[in-house]
């Protein structure tokens, strides 16, 4: 399963570094590892996930 998360503005390398570090940490204690991401040309961040866990229904 994927999961797909957008961070906030950070037009700053280190805010944004800073920013992902953070959301890689919480998602990772919660069993998701960072797959990949992006910044987009409005200085957000797209990253994904990924776990083994089966879809929550």
């Amino acid at each position: 399963m994927y999961k797909t998360v957008v961070l906030s503005y950070a037009p700053r390398a280190a805010s944004m570094a800073q920013q992902v570090e953070a959301k890689a940490n919480e998602m990772e204690a919660q069993g998701w590892t960072l797959t990949t991401f992006s910044i987009t040309n409005s200085a957000k961040g797209i990253l994904v996930f990924h776990s083994d866990k089966e879809a929550e229904q």
